[in-house]
């Protein structure tokens, strides 16, 4: 009895084939990119933390987030929808009167100095809720947004978002957005 040769499969272009599929999946998936939150840092400039400028603490509108999603705003409780107009009124001040543009401020001088002084503090707890997180940087960022805006058409009778070179750098100036977000802690 003669043994059977077995028959051989050609291995070569197995390699080739892999590759070509490879390349197929490589260029034809797509990679889904998570976005955040958009805030623009300032250059890093290492002097700048040797001698931090000094700040007033009543140049300092606090908001702390607690576990249970509730708002402190200066010490007091506060609903989230009354959050964008306790920060307008505080950036707004105009407590020390240099303030040309502010309107409505009311210059109380227990409160921010000026727009260009003017910092919020935001603070959350660790079991704060990603929702409540977000409607809380969209409150603040909309405060800033509709002082510019209302400055734009007074100023320039155009939408903040229609001004471009040197009168959207003006306004943005005016009203310069400084959000300062510490790291969060439980605050309970």
């Amino acid at each position: 009895m003669a043994k059977r040769a077995l028959p051989e499969i050609n291995a070569g272009s197995m390699a080739d084939i892999a590759f070509l599929l490879l390349i197929f999946f490589l260029v034809t998936t797509t990679m889904d990119v998570d976005s955040g939150i958009n805030r623009k840092l300032p250059p890093w400039e290492p002097e700048q933390f040797d001698t931090p400028p000094p700040i007033k603490k009543k140049n300092i509108f606090t908001v702390l987030v607690n576990s249970r999603n509730q708002l402190l705003v200066e010490d007091d409780y506060l609903d989230l929808k009354d959050l964008r107009d306790a920060a307008k009124r505080f950036l707004n001040n105009n407590g020390d009167g240099s303030c040309d543009y502010c309107q409505g401020g009311l210059r109380d001088p227990n409160s921010s100095d000026n727009p260009g002084k003017a910092i919020i503090s935001l603070q959350n707890d660790r079991g704060t809720s990603y929702k409540m997180y977000i409607s809380v940087q969209n409150e603040l960022a909309a405060a800033y947004n509709e002082l510019r805006e209302e400055l734009a058409q007074r100023k320039y009778g155009k939408s903040y978002d229609e001004l471009e070179g040197e009168e959207k750098d003006e306004i943005q100036n005016a009203y310069p957005q400084k959000i300062s977000e510490a790291e969060p802690v439980s605050l309970g």
